[in-house]
């Protein structure tokens, strides 16, 4: 009998120990009724509990609940003062979530959810039951001012970390979209290919070009790209929201970088340069843009040319080309050099104007007169300023007849006014050489025009010296040696002269480099002598012939 009872109780506790759940688990049961709000359910064992039908709602949507469901609630109490069980959906969704997320997390799967309220930092998110923090810069890729729209949204999350113990959940849903957007791009990447035109949104603009939304995907579309003239600055031709035609130039796979050109869909200039600008014709141009080594000069739209520092001016040497030129002037340049691979034109400016060199040469032949300043005093010369903005240069031995050059130099100073007389012009050195001494003709050439070597002339004693007697011609000075005073010894004494004396004497040398006459009176004295005999013959017989031979014979030794 006593096994009998004993066997019964163990069953008795058995079963109660099977009807009734712990405390503090989740349990299922049964909504037998609904009224004022709330949901009655019977959780077996004879326990009923009340939750409110709020609690069945999911995040952003009306609750569903009705009568016969079958429901997940979570035990707190088996019984409270008026005899009921107290239960909540609330907790059994929190541990039904914490569950469900734990495994998402592992698997590193989405989960859904709807932000309900802001916190410091961020939102709050419900997950189904369990609550999580959403970080402010999480919500999106860019920042968002407003969150408003996406309150109560049913939409998905990444869960970056948590901890269950300490009931801490952080999500993202900006993960979600750079993902989505990587797809997004990966699919409009895969349907562009390079030399399609499309259409895009201008949505930046930088220094160095703009970037262009083509529906997901940004492209680059940079400064040199936008059109076939200099574009100093994007924002010349392009406005943020702006709707524009463009080429794909380039995809890079590994990158996903896009290269757009805007210029690509417009007539290249250069196709026509050669024929619009044949070589040596002359346009006029704007200046674009101002370098050390020159000046870039815009012909039309799209086409420039160089026109580099040594094609600036026939007389500016070695100047910057900003003195010469300025920031959109117009100029006349002429064309000097197509080169229709490197896309470049070289221009000239000078070659607009008469080479000035060309031009003195036609207006100031040699042996022309012409008046300049001097510009600047060299070891060398004197460099004068002409007409034409160029100089001409007196060599030191230009400057004077009588004196050493040196000399000369020493009695001219800058800024003084000078007269000369041109005497050379190179054209191609580019060199103009000048004389003073030549101004009112050349005296030497002028006294000594008709004179030759083996000529009598008369001068005029000028000085007695112990060696010699100094005479002048025509205004030129020369010096008989004592030997060449006469034939006889006796007679080559120089104080049988008297300044005053006219005297006939033969020219031995005309130097014209050194300017100088040689003169004699022996030479004239055997001279005359050799005429006499060959017209006369001899007076006595041979004695004079042989005296006169002795005598030239003599001389000539």
């Amino acid at each position: 009998m006593a096994n009998l009872m004993d066997e019964f109780e163990a069953l008795l506790t058995e079963s109660f120990e099977m009807d009734t759940p712990d405390e503090g688990t989740v349990v299922k049961g049964k909504v037998i009724a609904i009224e004022a709000g709330q949901a009655i359910i019977d959780v077996g064992y004879k326990m009923e509990g009340r939750v409110d039908i709020k609690e069945f709602a999911n995040p952003g949507e009306a609750p569903e609940i009705a009568v016969g469901d079958e429901v997940e609630v979570f035990l707190r109490s088996a019984e409270n003062s008026r005899g009921e069980a107290v239960i909540s959906r609330e907790m059994a969704r929190r541990e039904e979530a914490w569950d469900r997320l734990e495994k998402a997390y592992a698997d590193e799967e989405r989960v859904e959810g709807a932000i309900f309220g802001r916190v410091k930092g961020g939102f709050t998110v419900d997950l189904g039951g369990a609550v999580a923090f959403l970080p402010g810069s999480q919500v999106d890729v860019r920042p968002v001012r407003d969150a408003g729209p996406l309150m109560g949204m049913k939409q998905p999350f990444q869960i970056l970390k948590m901890d269950r113990r300490r009931g801490n959940i952080v999500v993202s849903r900006r993960a979600i979209l750079e993902e989505s957007r990587a797809e997004q791009r990966a699919e409009v990447i895969g349907n562009l290919t390079e030399g399609q035109a499309v259409d895009g949104v201008v949505k930046n603009i930088t220094e160095y070009g703009a970037f262009v939304d083509l529906g997901g995907v940004d492209g680059l579309l940079h400064v040199t790209d936008m059109a076939w003239r200099r574009v100093n600055h994007p924002s010349e031709i392009l406005t943020i929201g702006e709707t524009v035609k463009v080429q794909v130039i380039k995809i890079n796979k590994e990158t996903h970088r896009i290269s757009l050109g805007m210029k690509q869909l417009q007539e290249d200039p250069w196709d026509l340069v050669a024929g619009k600008y044949p070589l040596e014709s002359t346009h006029t141009g704007r200046v674009t843009n101002i370098t050390d080594y020159g000046a870039f000069v815009e012909l039309e739209p799209g086409v420039e040319g160089l026109v580099h520092v040594s094609e600036m001016s026939w007389t500016k040497k070695n100047v910057h080309p900003g003195k010469i030129v300025s920031t959109s002037q117009e100029v006349e340049v002429m064309v000097l050099e197509i080169d229709g691979t490197k896309r470049r034109v070289s221009l000239g400016l000078k070659q607009t104007q008469r080479n000035p060199w060309e031009v003195f040469a036609e207006q100031f032949p040699e042996g022309t007169e012409v008046e300049g300043e001097v510009k600047n005093i060299t070891e060398f010369g004197l460099f004068i300023g002409l007409e034409g903005d160029i100089d001409g240069m007196v060599h030191l031995s230009d400057l004077s007849w009588d004196e050493r050059g040196e000399e000369a130099i020493q009695s001219y100073h800058k800024n003084d006014i000078v007269q000369a007389v041109v005497s050379e012009v190179d054209v191609e050195k580019e060199r103009i050489s000048l004389s003073v001494k030549a101004l009112g003709g050349d005296k030497f050439a002028e006294a000594v025009g008709g004179v030759k070597r083996g000529s009598i002339v008369t001068v005029t004693v000028t000085a007695i010296e112990e060696g010699g007697v100094e005479v002048e011609y025509e205004g030129m000075k020369s010096f008989i040696r004592r030997s060449d005073l006469s034939r006889d010894r006796a007679e080559q004494r120089p104080e049988r002269f008297s300044v005053g004396d006219k005297v006939d004497v033969r020219i031995t040398n005309v130097d014209a480099k050194t300017r100088r006459l040689g003169v004699s009176v022996k030479a004239r004295e055997i001279a005359e002598e050799k005429e006499a005999v060959e017209q006369y013959g001899s007076s006595d017989s041979g004695a004079s012939l042989g005296d006169i031979l002795g005598a030239a014979l003599k001389s000539d030794d």
